[in-house]
């Protein structure tokens, strides 16, 4: 895959940078940052300090003109929706540029992970009734992070053999362990300069027809992972569109042998001709075959009078058992109250005082050709600096480029091969996952279950 070559400064681009510049003030060996007033969290610059658009910066900025661009292109979506039929498949058609969020669906699915130490936690209890719930926690409170903009928008379709790669340091567990060996490099890890007691991630388009993303993250010390694939199912569905999210993933604990099968809820974009707003809804389902605990989760969606957004409740069994020993309701993306059968009730999660733990990302410059961030740059930017005209031709630029390549391989009778993953029956795996690398546990009191 080619790199992409960044296109000419443009006007708009050139007068965003002199506002930049303008309007900032400069910190010694930072370049300029964005002056604020009131003193709290600044915006990352989007220029150097030569002057020079800042590719990476473009990636770690949440500031979005989602209103202005839905007013101002309010024709473009109602002359896309008169070429549509209701039910019909969305895969295939091509979507304006103005409605995107401004980074990859295999970057979005990193966001499983924003609260690393929920995940990583699993590992820790010594009772599966415990580990189960916590897979609950930790699962119910993955799904707001990816969700950044008020206003519904779609990540970038990702291209075949695309990757995504990043890390991140837990809290609490990275650089706080007094093992000797916590500092050393996971070499024949999915992130070979990343420690033993970071939490690692990396996602590849397996698949273009039909759309498969498969995606991996371990934790070698507490020794646990989990591998997933989702293959997206978009149909228009009147004044919405639906994403059914196909597949499953496997949260792989090895200390006690144990796998715990999730699924994905499905996602509507309402209300597309005015503000469009997302919503999850649908059942998804946790088991762990070994120990017979599981879970049921309803994400519901909002009724059409009255009601409420962003609802959520979940069950949870014991093995063999028909009643519920706890009980979780609230919204995926606020507050969670859990109930016993005691009658008892608290707090389960609330995700909006837990914090959001920023990932690790290795410079643009650093990465390979195939990585999200190089493949979407100049999308970015002309989404960014909203000059669409330079997005579209960005995004014309790649879409080309995957159809070449598409008839180059039928051409010459080659078969796409993947890179970090293969296909095993109905799934998509890992192909050097930490069950097959880690050592023995040691730790025989871990490998009790009560």
């Amino acid at each position: 895959m080619r790199r992409f070559i960044p296109f000419s400064l443009s006007r708009r681009e050139s007068q965003a940078r002199d506002a930049a510049s303008s309007s900032s003030t400069t910190v010694s060996g930072s370049g300029p940052v964005a002056a604020n007033e009131g003193g709290g969290s600044r915006a990352p610059p989007l220029y150097k300090s030569d002057g020079s658009l800042d590719y990476d910066a473009l990636y770690e900025d949440d500031e979005e003109q989602d209103l202005v661009s839905m007013e101002c292109n309010g024709s473009v979506v109602s002359h896309l929706l008169s070429q549509v039929k209701i039910g019909m498949d969305l895969t295939k058609v091509a979507l304006p540029t103005f409605i995107l969020e401004r980074r990859s669906l295999l970057e979005m699915y990193a966001d499983y992970f924003a609260h690393p130490d929920l995940f990583v936690s699993i590992a820790d209890f010594t009772d599966p009734r415990d580990r189960m719930v916590q897979v609950v926690r930790w699962y119910l409170s993955s799904y707001h992070a990816g969700r950044k903009s008020a206003v519904a928008k779609k990540p970038y379709n990702p291209v075949l053999g695309e990757m995504f790669k990043c890390w991140w340091d837990v809290p609490g567990i990275t650089g706080c362990s007094n093992s000797p060996t916590a500092k050393d490099e996971v070499k024949d890890g999915p992130i070979p300069w990343c420690t033993q007691d970071q939490l690692v991630f990396l996602s590849e388009q397996v698949s273009h027809h039909p759309p498969i993303s498969a995606f991996y993250a371990e934790h070698y010390d507490k020794r646990i992972s989990f591998c997933a694939h989702v293959w997206t199912k978009s149909k228009f569905l009147g004044l919405s569109i639906g994403v059914h999210n196909v597949g499953q993933g496997c949260v792989s604990v090895l200390d006690y042998d144990e796998e715990y099968i999730v699924t994905f809820p499905n996602g509507y974009g309402r209300s597309i001709l005015t503000v469009p707003w997302i919503e999850l809804g649908g059942t998804v389902t946790v088991t762990c075959n070994k120990t017979g605990y599981n879970a049921t989760i309803e994400f519901l969606t909002k009724p059409f009078y009255g009601g409420k957004k962003n609802r959520v409740s979940a069950e949870v069994f014991a093995p063999a058992e028909k009643k519920p020993f706890l009980t979780v309701q609230g919204e995926w993306n606020g507050a969670m109250e859990a109930k016993w059968p005691d009658g008892r009730t608290e707090l389960f999660v609330d995700v909006n005082k837990i914090p959001i733990i920023k990932k690790c990302v290795k410079p643009i410059s650093e990465q390979e050709s195939n990585e999200s961030r190089i493949v979407w740059k100049e999308v970015t930017a002309g989404l960014r600096l909203n000059d669409l005209d330079r997005a579209h031709e960005a995004k014309t630029t790649i879409e080309q480029r995957q159809r070449d390549l598409v008839l180059q391989r039928k051409n010459t009778n080659v078969a796409w091969e993947t890179q970090v993953f293969h296909e095993a029956g109905e799934n998509w795996v890992y192909k050097n996952p930490l069950s097959h690398r880690a050592k023995p546990s040691t730790n025989n009191t871990k490998k009790k279950i009560r």
